[in-house]
């Protein structure tokens, strides 16, 4: 059933910025890679933003990156990204491969369950046993719908995978074709058209869980996604995005900008370790990465105006904190509450003393 993108709690790329999209295929002069919807240039374009043509930028980061990325996508070898947990990897993999192939949800999601069917191809097992193996009876996975259509297909987290899961992407990424034994004559072999790649994710944090094999690390060109470095480009970011969840969250209110700042200020603080000023904090376990400052200022928000009907304070973002420190360690919580305790008074402003009375409200 085909559905309202107003409707979509998160419609893909190529559904949301669709008609940037399509002034892009219009002005786009550029020479383009064999099944590309659209030439390098334009597909950097779309990532990093157009003001003649009213393109926005969607990726805060080094444009250099999305430069080495499109290249190597219009070689032979994959595109890996990893780095941080929240750094915007599968952001970044899932605009690339909505200019580069006008679809991004051919998307293999890893994990601890993710099986070779997932991956490639599984049956109809009422027409197999019906029928026996036909192309009518197979039913195809993303890899080889990419492979098929001449499509990027998007591994995210695939050191969640097993190794024997993630070596299922060998032959196609090397002789680019995946074979069907139980199939017979041409239909046995699928050969990749021009246009198929694939872009994985992997965190650092899993580093060592599932170790990709030498094999196929030598299929991949590995690129690093860093955090933010800025805090007014990160500080922009985060209220950009919290103000866009927030209107689709039904909150009537645009989210305070001094609030931001703490909570902004707050997230770099804990995650480095160290404040603006010089001085050591305790690291914390958890993940305080920009995408984690975006779910908190929703939740601020949120809490804000269908609780109180206003925009959300100082004392909403220590209650929301709570969930962000505590998913791998109960001592991080008492690392946000020396925080609170011993930072928040150093700073001037309404909100940082706001943030220092409610340190109570932090649970144990």
């Amino acid at each position: 059933m085909t559905k309202d993108r107003n409707e979509v709690q998160r419609p893909p790329a190529e559904v949301r910025f669709a008609d940037e999209l399509e002034r892009l295929r219009e002005d786009d002069s550029g020479p383009r890679p064999p099944g590309w919807a659209l030439s390098l240039t334009a597909a950097r374009r779309f990532v990093v933003g157009d003001g003649a043509l009213g393109v926005t930028r969607k990726f805060v980061g080094d444009t250099s990156l999305i430069d080495r990325a499109l290249v190597t996508l219009a070689t032979s070898r994959g595109l890996m990204l990893v780095g941080e947990p929240g750094t915007a990897k599968s952001l970044l993999s899932e605009l690339i491969a909505a200019a580069v192939s006008g679809t991004s949800t051919l998307t293999i999601q890893g994990g601890a369950a993710t099986t070779e069917d997932q991956i490639k191809y599984s049956w109809n097992y009422a027409l197999l046993v019906s029928e026996g193996p036909s192309t009518r009876s197979l039913v195809p996975a993303p890899l080889l719908r990419g492979m098929a259509e001449g499509k990027v297909v998007r591994f995210e987290e695939i050191t969640r995978c097993p190794l024997e899961v993630q070596d299922s992407l060998l032959s196609p990424l090397s002789d680019r074709v995946l074979a069907v034994p139980e199939l017979s004559g041409p239909d046995a072999m699928v050969f990749a058209r021009d246009g198929f790649n694939v872009i994985a994710t992997a965190n650092t944090r899993d580093r060592g869980v599932n170790e990709m094999s030498a094999a196929l690390k030598r299929r991949f060109n590995f690129e690093t996604v860093f955090p933010i470095a800025d805090f007014a480009t990160e500080l922009g970011l985060v209220e950009a995005e919290a103000t866009r969840l927030l209107e689709r969250s039904g909150v009537a209110v645009a989210p305070r900008r001094d609030v931001l700042e703490v909570l902004v200020t707050a997230f770099r603080e804990l995650r480095d370790a160290r404040t603006e000023e010089g001085r050591s904090l305790d690291r914390l376990s958890a993940v305080m990465s920009t995408a984690e400052a975006v779910s908190v200022a929703h939740a601020v928000g949120v809490r804000g105006w269908f609780l109180r009907g206003e925009a959300g304070g100082a004392a909403d973002i220590v209650e929301c904190l709570a969930g962000t420190a505590a998913k791998d360690s109960p001592d991080d919580l008492a690392r946000l509450r020396r925080y609170l305790e011993q930072q928040a008074p150093r700073r001037d402003g309404e909100q940082w003393r706001a943030l220092h009375a409610a340190r109570h409200l932090l649970p144990g």
